[in-house]
């Protein structure tokens, strides 16, 4: 299978001339589920950047989708991002004085989509994420969850090739930032891409796979481990990996997780990422 994001021996310096990342290479499979380790200062914002092309490396190669993005310019770059890739922050980052249902319609507008198609792609990711009724509501009137919602739905308007959230819970109680998890499963569930920035052990252990850095370098990285071995480890560290994938232990998963009870129709099939992507592969 081809790699959706794939870096090569990227180097990222800043005015420092500390590297930030320092000659990383990954390869993120489509469908994949993947989080980000690692204290402040690791690298691992400044890697979800690149991916994002947010930043451009100072050496390396940053291919996503197909196209190699460290040498599109601003433009090219720009409009890049509004067809392939979604951005959940952790400070939600909705435009204020627009409506809901206009923070989403934006977005699905700059991808292509025209008219009707755009209202109605903006429609079904509200009705989707349970927000349709705080569509004509200002984001400041919304709780943290309900923005985080809201900044999703964003994120997948122009339906990206991957989603890239950034400490997306950091905001968020721990009540509402289970829900969200669950949410994230879902979404990975049909079929979206997901590489999420964290430095809680506890989300990671969510993920399919898990990667941990330090001091800009990959010291960790779960997919390098065969089916029940341990996962590598840098210079032959001797660290306990990080969780498995899936909840903890004991633990419910999906919406159960979330205290919230799955209802016919509901859940991956029902979702519009997995019907779109459905669709596409029926063609």
């Amino acid at each position: 299978m081809d790699a959706l994001v794939q870096i090569s021996n990227v180097t990222k310096c800043y005015d420092s001339g500390h590297p930030a990342v320092d000659a990383v290479s990954l390869m993120v499979a489509p469908g994949e589920a993947v989080a980000v380790m690692g204290p402040s200062g690791s690298g691992k914002s400044t890697l979800l950047n690149l991916i994002a092309g947010l930043d451009r490396p100072s050496s390396g190669t940053v291919t996503v989708a197909g196209q190699r993005i460290d040498v599109l310019g601003e433009t090219g770059m720009a409009k890049f991002r509004q067809r392939q890739i979604g951005m959940i922050f952790q400070f939600f980052n909705l435009l204020e004085d627009l409506t809901v249902a206009d923070n989403v319609l934006l977005p699905a507008q700059l991808s292509g989509l025209r008219g009707g198609q755009a209202r109605a792609r903006a429609d079904e990711l509200l009705a989707a994420l349970r927000i349709e009724r705080y569509q004509d509501a200002y984001p400041g009137r919304l709780s943290g969850g309900e923005r985080q919602r809201v900044a999703i739905a964003r994120a997948l308007a122009g339906e990206p090739a991957i989603v890239l959230a950034d400490e997306p819970t950091g905001n968020l109680d721990s009540a509402t930032g289970a829900s969200l998890l669950a949410l994230l499963g879902e979404l990975n569930s049909g079929g979206t891409t997901i590489v999420v920035v964290t430095h809680d052990h506890a989300i990671a252990a969510r993920m399919h796979r898990q990667i941990e850095m330090l001091d800009g370098r990959i010291i960790t990285d779960t997919a390098a481990a065969a089916p029940g071995q341990r996962p590598r480890h840098a210079a032959g560290e001797d660290s306990p990996p990080p969780g498995p994938g899936g909840p903890p232990p004991g633990e419910p998963a999906g919406n159960e997780a979330a205290g919230q009870q799955t209802e016919p129709g509901q859940g991956a099939a029902w979702m519009p990422w997995a019907r779109h992507q459905e669709q596409e592969g029926s063609s």
